[in-house]
């Protein structure tokens, strides 16, 4: 895979078989729109390309907005090389992308710069300053540059249309099972651990705290049954979003407990995949009664694990 970033210097005069869009998550519904564009791309012996964006446009259009995102960027791109795309243009939106009309950024990117000949869009789709662009426009142009357009219809899981949006509202509200079905994989994050007050140590459930990206959403405050990735190796675990406010904590932490693990891993990088919502964050009147509850939270991650298998390898 290919990532183009700078896109005035590309120079590629092959035709391109493509998708736009933010593809924040790379779930089911863009899933579909990538293995239509992969199929086209081979009927029509074309390269495979996404067109995507970085920072996410709200963060541009609406600054006071505290939009979290499902993927970072490594983790978007990473998504995307998985299903095979070959060519990946990375478009900074800034000041003057976002003043680009639809129609504008159809001729002089899409078509005189990188020579798009097939362009896939999701249902409902809008691109352009104002929203101008979309599949009317598409279809239209079309006519005039001879490109193909096709319109992909919304992707619905329980007779709801799967997309970003109620992916993060699934999220927010602990609801993983929703939000691994809509995703068509497990919710995830990934970072380095750091050390943390160590009370988890003092009462035997020592646990790594995870230093997660600011951009990156995290679920609602709680405790999860996680699948730990560390090493090429894959482990039980029990995570905690929250404040710790049994020890009447005040800062926001991700602290995980890796079953059956009791190595130093200061300092490494760590993955966890939401498997299960244990319960909401608990203020408990003593450190006892909080041992209580991880000794039964352990024994429902071991019964989980028992009749579900590991995600991945190892």
């Amino acid at each position: 895979m290919k990532i183009i970033k700078n896109i005035a210097e590309y120079s590629d005069k092959r035709g391109l078989s493509m998708s736009l869009g933010m593809f924040d998550g790379v779930h089911r519904g863009h899933q579909e729109i990538i293995k239509k564009l992969q199929r086209h791309s081979e009927q029509l012996d074309l390269e495979s390309a996404v067109f995507t964006f970085w920072p996410h446009p709200r963060k541009i259009l609406q600054p006071q907005s505290d939009l979290k995102l499902l993927n970072t960027l490594d983790e978007k791109l990473e998504l995307l090389k998985s299903y095979g795309i070959q060519k990946i243009f990375l478009q900074e939106f800034n000041e003057d992308f976002r003043n680009l009309s639809g129609e504008d950024f159809v001729k002089q990117i899409l078509l005189d710069k990188i020579r798009m000949r097939y362009i896939l869009i999701g249902y409902d789709h809008h691109f352009g300053k104002n929203k101008s662009g979309n599949l009317q426009l598409l279809q239209k142009m079309a006519v005039d540059y001879d490109f193909i357009v096709e319109e992909n219809p919304a992707v619905v899981a329980d007779d709801v249309a799967i997309s970003s949006t109620k992916i993060r509202n699934a999220l927010a509200k602990g609801d993983i099972q929703t939000a691994n079905e809509f995703l068509g994989y497990p919710y995830s994050l990934s970072g380095k651990i750091i050390h943390g007050k160590k009370i988890g140590k003092k009462i035997g459930y020592p646990t790594a705290n995870i230093e997660v990206d600011p951009l990156k959403l995290l679920p609602k405050n709680g405790a999860y049954i996680v699948e730990v990735k560390h090493n090429g190796h894959s482990y039980k675990g029990m995570l905690s979003i929250g404040t710790n406010p049994t020890v009447n904590g005040t800062e926001k932490t991700t602290e995980v407990y890796i079953l059956d693990f009791n190595r130093n891993i200061y300092g490494q990088n760590i993955s966890v995949y939401f498997r299960a919502f244990l319960h909401e964050e608990i203020k408990f009147e003593s450190l006892e009664k909080l041992i209580e509850k991880l000794d039964e939270d352990q024994q429902m991650t071991l019964d989980f694990f028992e009749k579900q298998p590991y995600l991945t390898a190892g």
